[in-house]
């Protein structure tokens, strides 16, 4: 595919420049570029608002699959969802709250779920109502998603349909689970198995006293918009398990080639405009006249950047547009993990370098009513730390790489 704009796709931007420019006022413009990564926790009301006024607008969900039916979304080609990213993005929009339904969830269901699983939920991400988090990451697994122990039995008396499942475990690194109303959940539902077998996928309501207990994390970067989730006995309903029972491995992982792939593109906005930042800064300091290693290193990250990009849109090309991840570009995914992982935290590096030693030094005097504040530089050399280990670490992502698209063999575990 040769991926370009069309005279439709720049009216089409047009348009999304326009309401962005017309909504963003008020509490909206409060709080925008407020709410991104290692900054979830800011403004969450104001933002879930901001949901249901995108969400109303139909500008969540757009270009929706409508062939099994209409879900509240607007029609969109694959070229005008870049282009609505783009524009989000360089509006300085508040960060999304809806962003790991519509993303994640909703085309795992187009492509895994079933009509009436798409009727019930889509509609309700698409309108901004219903909130998601994602349920994979376990105390004791480390990055190895397969090694779930979270198991959900059968139970006859929960839920509609056949009976139901009570799900028992421990879920990690949950992001907004304190904001979710639903989790998507990987558990153990056949006795006995391990590794990617008898695993399954299970939408589990999180409106559930005594039955889920969400554990906000105080990180390092004195923010807390991860979680440890406590399932006790929760219940999910048979008709809201995805894919058939044992198969939430590839579920699961068709999900995961979602998180790491070209949803990138809107995020390299981001990225972009942090970069411009730390670009502004050595220049006002005059650090890049004094230092010409740091200067080669902010050319590199900009090239780089670029290149970013450009991998983002050659893997976009080479799918179907249909959200699924069908003839994608083998390993790419995982490519664009390692990618943006690593250069986002060289970026937060480059930050604190162009600071100096006015780095260590918050932007105010400590006082026992605010005893720990970081300015946004610091908060993103402190978060990007883990941008190697979330989402897949880097390790992973090399195995994932050796093993599918090189053919080496597995890992021999003794």
């Amino acid at each position: 595919m040769d991926f370009g704009f069309t005279r439709e796709d720049e009216e089409f931007r047009a348009r999304a420049r326009q309401w962005l420019h017309g909504h963003l006022v008020g509490d909206f413009a409060s709080v925008a570029g407020q709410g991104g990564p290692g900054s979830e926790h800011q403004a969450t009301d104001v933002r879930r608002r901001w949901e249901r006024e995108l969400g109303a607008a139909g500008w969540v969900g757009i270009g929706w699959e409508r062939s099994r039916g209409s879900y509240g979304n607007r029609a969109a080609t694959l070229t005008q969802q870049v282009v609505w990213a783009e524009e989000y993005a360089r509006a300085g929009a508040p960060a999304r709250v809806g962003h790991i339904g519509e993303n994640l969830l909703a085309p795992t269901l187009l492509s895994h779920g079933t009509d009436e699983q798409r009727n019930r939920f889509l509609p309700a991400i698409a309108r901004g109502e219903e909130l998601w988090c994602q349920g994979y990451s376990e105390p004791d697994a480390g990055s190895d998603l397969a090694a779930v122990r979270t198991v959900a039995v059968r139970d006859a008396g929960a839920g509609n349909g056949a009976g139901g499942y009570r799900v028992t475990g421990r879920k990690i690194w949950t992001s907004l689970a304190h904001d979710a109303d639903w989790c998507f959940v990987l558990a153990r539902t056949e006795k006995g198995t391990g590794g990617h077998r008898g695993l399954s996928f299970l939408l589990v309501p999180m409106d559930q006293p005594g039955r889920v207990e969400v554990r906000p994390i105080r990180q390092m970067s004195g923010t807390e918009e991860f979680n440890e989730v406590l399932f006790d006995g929760a219940r999910a309903a048979a008709d809201h398990r995805v894919g058939a029972e044992g198969d939430g491995w590839r579920v699961a992982t068709s999900l995961l080639a979602l998180e790491r792939g070209v949803s990138t593109l809107a995020q390299q906005i981001g990225f972009a405009a942090e970069l411009d930042r730390v670009l502004r800064l050595a220049l006002r300091d005059g650090a890049v006249e004094r230092d010409p290693v740091l200067r080669d290193r902010l050319v590199r990250a900009w090239a780089e950047l670029r290149t970013m990009r450009w991998h983002a849109l050659r893997t976009l090309g080479n799918g179907n547009g249909n959200g699924r991840g069908e003839g994608a570009v083998p390993g790419a995914p995982s490519v664009a993990k390692l990618l943006w992982g690593r250069w986002h935290q060289r970026l937060g590096e480059l930050a604190m370098q162009v600071r100096g030693a006015g780095a260590a030094l918050g932007p105010y005097d400590w006082t026992p009513h605010r005893p720990y504040e970081l300015d946004a530089l610091q908060r993103l050399f402190l978060f990007t730390r883990a941008d190697t280990i979330y989402g897949g670490s880097d390790e992973i992502q090399r195995d994932i790489l050796a093993q599918q698209v090189l053919g080496l063999p597995r890992e021999v575990r003794r």
